[in-house]
């Protein structure tokens, strides 16, 4: 089936918009999607280390149908708490699950990364900067790098920040013919190196203390010493969103990010980690028709994408010929 090009953005699946805000000072930020109609969402986690906030919802078991954004923030697990701005500006839009007493709860899972070994670690990201993000959203294309999100986000951690490249947000999307959009947005900010997709070479991550000009290659570092340090334990995670106006049940969408996940683990090198807290969540908001075993694998390969993407840009790296 021929498709159009990849690139594009998450926004172009209809229905999703998109707003970053950040602190030029405490080099950390939030990157908000909000679907103002609702939508089915699913979670897989597949790092040792999250931060999250009304995760659990998205079990198929628990009630909640719909969602109304995710929320993407820095600021470990004190940037959780600009989520209660995006609640506060999807309220005011009376936007939200319905309570019995007619109070109108905006639902809003939130994950973290931790950027808290950059710029001022006691800024953080707070409710009014996810209220401006939720301002400055829109469907058209986002910004890449480092932006939202992703301002203090790195990757290449084994040996710390000296050593390591810039992280950052990237963004991906495909369409086909008949109108089914898959896209991907991601931050990464991993423990491990970003590889070429099409090579296999590092495009970032750590950098050999004794020739910075070469790559670690962690990998090999790890498997020569077999040991790690742990003075730079637990300060990494890749957060993803994968959206498509496919139909899905709320099974469905967690087996997609499920599927989705295995981006990830094709775009950096080693992933999962016990100091990753990678997250991917998976929303549906249409009616096209495609099995769940493409769509996920489709939804992979976007994360590898737009994780390429943003890390890219913010090093300013250019694709391989």
């Amino acid at each position: 089936m021929n498709t159009q090009p990849t690139g594009g953005c998450i926004s172009d699946v209809p229905g999703v918009h998109i707003g970053h805000a950040h602190s030029e000072s405490g080099h950390t930020g939030v990157t908000v999607l909000l679907f103002e109609s609702g939508a089915i969402a699913g979670i897989d986690i597949g790092g040792s280390a999250p931060a999250t906030r009304e995760t659990e919802l998205l079990n198929p078991t628990n009630m909640i149908m719909r969602i109304h954004a995710i929320l993407l923030t820095g600021g470990s697990t004190f940037g959780l708490g600009a989520a209660a701005g995006v609640q506060r500006f999807l309220q005011e839009k009376d936007i939200g699950f319905r309570a019995s007493t007619g109070v109108v709860v905006p639902i809003v899972p939130t994950a973290a990364i931790f950027d808290l070994d950059v710029g001022k670690p006691r800024i953080y990201p707070d409710a009014q900067m996810g209220y401006d993000a939720c301002r400055n959203a829109k469907a058209k294309p986002t910004r890449q790098g480092s932006i939202g999100a992703g301002s203090g986000a790195l990757c290449g951690k084994v040996l710390g920040t000296p050593t390591a490249m810039r992280g950052g947000v990237g963004t991906a999307s495909i369409a086909f013919p008949d109108g089914l959009t898959i896209g991907a947005i991601a931050v990464c900010n991993a423990w491990g190196d970003v590889l070429d997709p099409d090579t296999g070479s590092i495009v970032a991550g750590a950098r050999d203390p004794d020739a910075p000009e070469q790559f670690l290659n962690t990998d090999d570092y790890l498997i020569k010493r077999r040991e790690i340090d742990p003075r730079f334990f637990g300060r990494d995670t890749t957060l993803c969103v994968v959206a498509t106006n496919a139909k899905f049940s709320r099974e469905q969408i967690t087996k997609l990010a499920m599927m989705a996940q295995d981006g990830i683990a094709r775009a950096v090198r080693p992933s999962h980690t016990m100091f990753d807290g990678d997250v991917v969540f998976a929303v549906s908001l249409g009616d096209k028709e495609v099995d769940v075993n493409v769509a996920g694998s489709i939804a992979a390969r976007m994360i590898v994408e737009a994780i390429n993407r943003g890390v890219r840009e913010a090093n300013k790296v250019e694709p391989t010929k």
